[in-house]
């Protein structure tokens, strides 16, 4: 660069008189405002926009903060520089100060996820492992602060700049607040709202202390090993099945299935019994006589229809002020047993006139254990 490009190039910034930034990206937090040896005309205009903050730096220390507006620089609008600089009367042209343009527009759509898996104790499945990702969103709050903090003398700081710092935080405070929740594995996934809400008041103070306010945050997905996820679903479902209905259920439906397969060995038994009792019931029907029973004839074995099976008895119970049930006779003892349901709990079942205590239910007092039985009479 020759002598007059260099001149050229002092007088075109020393006469500069209106401090401004246009911002035309999406990720720019702080733009430092470039010009000849960092000096600023008396009297220059300082325009700042809705969603800036203009901060002064005055050999790395922080002086004036600007909101928006637009202003005339001078020692009435510049009262911590002059304080700084030692002014009294006014100050000479050009002066020297560094200028930075804070963004303070809400960034959104921030992602974050855990990097490693958060290892768990879970007191049904044991050591078990999660990960969660999301977003969040932030702004800057303390435009002086964050400037002195995080930026430093970084003339184009983004927010690429800054979010791995962020997401560092946001993993670390997480996966505290989840280990502190000590939730069943399964609500985890069930209660990410709650868990959201949580995070944002345990992750806010930690962002202002830098400047930065955390507006939102969101955890999209707790996600966990598929082996896990089956056995959570399968230990959910017996949990809370009727295991007496279930077998009775899948032994109806195995029959169904059987009697649909026409072409297989059980659809053919079936079909053949079937086909032996319709021939037996048309028999009678044509010849009377010879379902009447004769002395003389030695009395044959025919087949004897079993009993009809036994109703087992369904019990309803309270529990936590909630009724629930129908359940047999020992499901209800694995609810006692698990501590569902107590000696005190209320228990109604068909043929009683009101809710009546477990303990005070003949049959259920085996439940309470103690079978000895009571004296004789007279003794």
């Amino acid at each position: 660069m020759g002598i007059f490009d260099e001149i050229k190039k002092k007088l075109s910034h020393e006469f500069i008189d209106i401090v401004e930034w246009l911002d035309y990206t999406d990720d720019t937090i702080v733009h430092r405002f470039e010009r000849y040896q960092n000096e600023i005309k008396n009297n220059a205009k300082l325009i700042v926009r809705e969603g800036q903050t203009a901060v002064f730096i005055n050999e790395g220390q922080l002086a004036d903060v600007f909101t928006p507006g637009t202003y005339t620089l001078n020692t009435k609008n510049l009262p911590i520089l002059t304080t700084l600089k030692g002014w009294k009367y006014g100050f000479d042209s050009p002066f020297k100060a560094e200028v930075y343009f804070v963004n303070t527009h809400l960034f959104t759509d921030e992602k974050w996820g855990t990097k490693n898996p958060i290892t768990l104790n879970d007191e049904r499945f044991g050591l078990v492992e999660i990960r969660a990702f999301g977003t969040y969103a932030f702004k800057i709050n303390d435009a002086g602060k964050f400037i002195i903090d995080i930026v430093g003398t970084d003339a184009n700081f983004t927010n690429f700049e800054i979010n791995e710092h962020l997401k560092s935080l946001i993993s670390t405070r997480f996966t505290d607040t989840i280990g502190e929740a000590n939730l069943p594995i399964e609500l985890y996934a069930a209660n990410t709202s709650e868990l959201s809400e949580t995070c944002l008041e345990v992750m806010q103070p930690e962002f202002n202390s830098v400047g930065i306010s955390l507006e939102k945050f969101f955890i999209e997905n707790v996600s966990m090993p598929e082996e896990l996820k089956k056995e959570i679903f399968e230990y959910s479902r017996i949990d809370k099945l009727d295991l007496d209905k279930l077998t009775k259920f899948k032994t109806a439906k195995a029959i169904e299935a059987a009697a649909a397969n026409e072409g297989g060995t059980a659809g053919a038994g079936m079909g053949m019994g079937m086909g032996f009792v319709l021939a037996q019931q048309m028999g009678g029907m044509m010849n009377p006589m010879s379902s009447q029973p004769k002395a003389t004839l030695p009395q044959q074995n025919t087949p004897v229809a079993p009993p009809p099976m036994p109703v087992q008895v369904q019990y309803f119970y309270a529990s936590n002020g909630q009724q629930a049930g129908p359940v047999s006779f020992d499901r209800l003892k694995a609810l006692f047993a698990n501590r569902t349901i107590n000696r005190d709990s209320l228990i109604w079942k068909q043929g009683m006139a009101d809710w009546t205590a477990l303990k005070d239910i003949e049959e259920l007092k085996s439940f309470l254990g103690g079978s000895t039985p009571p004296p004789l009479p007279g003794n």
